[in-house]
């Protein structure tokens, strides 16, 4: 059995999205149908639109939905229809990284992220999705495709949404803003200054998680005004306006840590050389996969760390529910940042975030 959907369709690499009417199979054993009501849109499902990520095309993308459970497969014992969820990445539950709780690092996450479909006991990876002519259409991606009516997941990577939660605002919180948040939370001990690279989702993410951490100076550095604004508001100590100056000028002097969100890798090498002794360098943005970037091995030897950050670290459960918590108490305020979309002005939506003209853009489902 399957039902009728409608779903944002990446057709070849860099080609608008099309809003297409599709199939979607039933859940199968550990799976649900959520009915999404709304989905945000991030950087990765464009690096996937644009033949960037090792996702197959054509396929449905989205990765930060929110929705409602529709239906249920064989053996979901914690959800049924009509709960309110938010969809959080997919993992094995396994492996060392899910065993350490740490499944956002899960070593099956490219399959079942990237692959196109979903894992089968006896087929490998299949698509659920299939276009009117019965022609299969992958799907699954960061094992949702959210941006789309429906969306199959494994019943394992849901979160519950607070009947006071507002759900079309729940879905950015899977991706972008957590990964700016729980890199805070995560990967950081808070000591004086802190710098964060690039006023996007996922720097906002930082900044209002250092507020709450307690940072004594949080700096942010962005190319738009406005985007600085917003953050002086949010919990900014210092704004700094990009126009070309060197990064450690810029700042003003050594930090204790620094975010790069933007993955340019003129900006990480030169964010290294931002931290003093003991300072820590995250790396939460999405340089294409071939990228090498240098730094200079004696000054590292002064206890500075570089690391990267899938997701924010730690569990979905644990990071999307204290973020939801945060909000509902007025500490973390994130939608403000959010811009809302019909499904059908995806692309319109896809366009004016390039612009700079929204933060977060959020596409409504019909």
């Amino acid at each position: 059995m399957s039902r009728q959907i409608q779903a944002a369709v990446a057709r070849t690499a860099g080609a608008p999205l099309t809003v297409s009417e599709l199939t979607l199979a039933d859940p199968g054993p550990g799976e649900v149908i959520v009915r999404i009501v709304a989905c945000g849109l991030c950087h990765t499902d464009e690096k996937a639109r644009h033949g960037q990520m090792p996702l197959p095309l054509p396929a449905v993308l989205g990765h930060e939905g929110a929705g409602i459970v529709e239906a249920t497969g064989s053996g979901v014992e914690h959800f049924r229809a009509g709960d309110r969820v938010l969809i959080g990445w997919p993992f094995c539950g396994q492996c060392d990284a899910c065993s350490l709780g740490e499944p956002r690092y899960c070593a099956d996450l490219k399959p079942l992220a990237f692959s196109g479909g979903r894992p089968t006991p006896s087929q490998g990876h299949t698509s659920a999705y299939r276009d009117l002519s019965d022609q299969p259409v992958n799907g699954h991606f960061f094992g949702q495709s959210s941006l789309a009516s429906h969306s199959l997941v494994s019943a394992n990577a849901l979160i519950p949404v607070p009947d006071d939660f507002v759900l079309e605002s729940a879905g950015p919180l899977a991706c972008g803003l957590a990964t700016g948040a729980g890199a805070v939370f995560n990967s950081l001990t808070p000591r004086k200054r802190l710098a964060i690279v690039g006023a996007g989702a996922v720097g906002f993410g930082a900044l209002m998680a250092a507020r709450v951490e307690g940072w004594r100076d949080i700096i942010v550095i962005d190319r738009h005004p406005g985007r600085l604004a917003l953050a002086e508001e949010l919990g900014a100590t210092e704004t700094r306006l990009a126009e070309g100056t060197d990064l450690l000028a810029l700042i003003g002097g050594q930090v204790d840590a620094i975010a790069d969100c933007t993955g340019n890798i003129s900006l990480i090498e030169q964010a290294i050389d931002c931290i003093g002794p003991l300072g820590v360098c995250l790396l939460l943005g999405g340089a294409p996969a071939s990228q090498t970037f240098r730094a200079e091995q004696f000054g590292v030897l002064w206890g500075k760390r570089i690391q990267g950050v899938l997701g924010g670290g730690g569990t979905s459960e644990a990071l999307l529910g204290r973020l939801m918590r945060l909000h509902l108490s007025g500490d973390f305020p994130f939608d403000r940042l959010l811009t809302y979309y019909p499904l059908s002005q995806i692309n319109e939506a896809i366009e004016d975030s390039h612009k700079g003209h929204v933060i977060k853009p959020v596409i409504r489902m019909p």
